[in-house]
């Protein structure tokens, strides 16, 4: 699977996340690496890089400056699914690594 030029938007974060619908994120891929910029919400600046596994899924990193002026990081695990449209949803499992520590799930989907 191929995430090279592709958006998502979060459409479910559990309450400790901070990203919501505003939240854009704008992955470019070249081989197994992706890397993403994201912004929006209560996100002003954030970045991810991670590896993506043959059957489509990613392990990743990521780290974003909040609308409170915080840095915050945390690991994440996605599992596409291909919707009747065509279109990746991703179910994700995340974790901070920074402030709390907190654990969480989210599911983004392609738009």
């Amino acid at each position: 699977m191929n995430y090279n030029h592709k958006k998502f938007r979060p459409i479910s974060n559990s309450e400790n996340g901070e990203t919501t619908s505003e939240t854009i994120f704008e992955y470019k891929q070249t081989g197994n690496i992706l890397t993403s910029v994201y912004r929006g919400g209560q996100i002003i600046s954030g970045h991810l890089i991670g590896l993506v596994a043959a059957e489509g899924t990613i392990e990743m990193r990521y780290h974003q400056v909040n609308t409170k002026g915080e840095l915050m990081a945390g690991i994440c695990f996605s599992k596409p699914e291909i919707m009747p449209n065509g279109k990746i949803r991703l179910y994700e499992t995340w974790k901070w690594t920074s402030g709390d520590n907190t654990a969480g799930t989210s599911i983004l989907e392609e738009i």
